[in-house]
């Protein structure tokens, strides 16, 4: 490895990034002891503005070792087509119509499991929502998936509760799950994505190699959480939605979302969509609650920031891969994943010549089995953070507290992806 200055120095940039996200709690702190500064340190102490602000400076490093000519240009030879996306299905997705069909569908599915086994309304709210929301993330991409669980969640246990230990394991559950479950088709999940062309993985390759895996996975965290702490969530009044929302709001609601998906890789035509839906919600705003943009544009930022920072990260993560075996590979790629967006991984996987089945799986389930261990992990990850976030402690999620939530779902995983 000869690394050049620049290499270096985003490396080390990567590295306080990568600190500074295990860190925000304490820019909040000092936001409250210091409040003539606290728009900074409430800036600083944002988990999505963490990679941008470190991107930024690298930048300003390039330009100023080699010139604003040579910074743009850098800038400009990355690829932004993941942030774009996330940023649009976000906003179409989070919308009042789709949610409300999101509710519909869990509640019709609930009200069913609960008869059917005569358990409680609430109890298995909580279970399909952390099992098979996850697992439709696979038709509707996982960041749609996550964005409607995590709006779920947030009405239904995390407003209704102040046990910050029921936070804790569900959100540690709810990001394994949505890592592993989008996994069933070639297209959902972006660390699939990236090497699906590459590898020449349709979507029943993968539901063959990881798809039936993963959903014993989804549904053994699920179990195990839901019987855990079925004393702790939260009861609720089962009544009908006083919402009218007219069935074909919904249905243009769910045309829009079928097109960001469908046309997930040019952003000029999902862009295009995203600005007539903005119009369409403005014309129709009877049927519509605000639009999720600020939450949206954050995560925007910072998978942006990833991809800025993550550009110049080659030089010493291809050579790692290249030296392990299939077994350490897998291992090594769940580790890599929880300090690095799990779809650069494997996209620089992707690169690596010669590789074997072998590898290639154990490259993609590590990545998969890795995506909920912290909130960089996987991109979707920070969209359901900045949703649920405001009803933790202080508005800010340990980073420590997440990781230690999401080990054993990880270990489940761990074990479907290795054994069955």
């Amino acid at each position: 490895m000869n690394p050049t200055t620049i290499q270096i120095i985003a490396t080390c940039l990567f590295a306080v990034a990568v600190i500074h996200t295990f860190s925000t709690s304490i820019f909040q702190n000092l936001a409250h002891k210091h409040p003539s500064h606290a728009g900074l340190f409430h800036l600083l102490g944002e988990v999505e503005a963490v990679f941008g602000f470190w991107a930024l400076v690298l930048v300003l490093s390039i330009g100023l070792m080699v010139g604003g000519d040579e910074s743009v240009k850098y800038l400009e030879s990355r690829n932004y087509t993941e942030p774009l996306f996330v940023f649009a299905i976000m906003v179409v997705a989070a919308s009042k119509p789709v949610l409300i069909f999101a509710e519909y569908l869990v509640h019709y599915i609930t009200l069913t499991v609960s008869k059917l086994f005569r358990l409680p309304h609430h109890v298995v709210n909580y279970f399909v929502t952390l099992s098979l929301v996850p697992l439709l993330g696979s038709f509707i991409t996982e960041p749609a998936a996550m964005t409607l669980a995590a709006l779920l969640l947030k009405d239904k246990v995390f407003s209704k509760t102040s046990d910050v230990k029921l936070m804790y394991w569900t959100i540690g559950i709810l990001f394994v799950n949505i890592s592993i479950g989008g996994s069933l088709t070639s297209f959902a999940a972006p660390p699939i994505l990236m090497v699906a062309s590459a590898w020449g993985w349709d979507s029943l390759t993968v539901f063959k190699l990881l798809g039936a895996k993963a959903i014993v996975a989804v549904f053994a965290n699920a179990v195990l959480v839901t019987l855990l702490l079925h004393k702790d969530i939260p009861s609720f009044e089962i009544k009908k939605s006083q919402e009218v929302m007219p069935i074909y709001v919904q249905v243009i609601h769910l045309l829009f979302l079928s097109g960001v998906v469908i046309f997930a890789h040019h952003p000029v035509v999902f862009i295009g969509l995203l600005l007539f839906f903005m119009g369409y919600t403005h014309a129709y705003s009877k049927y519509q609650s605000p639009l999720l943009l600020k939450e949206s544009l954050m995560v925007a930022f910072f998978l942006a920031g990833l991809v800025v920072l993550g550009g110049l990260q080659q030089w010493w993560l291809q050579p790692v891969l290249e030296g392990m075996s299939a077994t350490w590979v897998y291992f090594g790629a769940t580790a890599l994943t929880a300090v690095t967006d799990n779809a650069a991984l494997t996209y620089l996987g992707s690169l690596v010549q010669g590789t074997t089945d072998e590898f290639k799986y154990a490259l993609v389930a590590g990545a998969l089995t890795g995506g909920g261990l912290t909130v960089i992990a996987n991109a979707p990850n920070p969209a359901g953070m900045a949703i649920l976030r405001d009803h933790f402690p202080e508005g800010s999620v340990s980073a420590l507290y997440l990781f230690l939530a999401a080990i054993p779902p990880t270990l489940i995983a761990i074990l479907a992806f290795q054994f069955l």
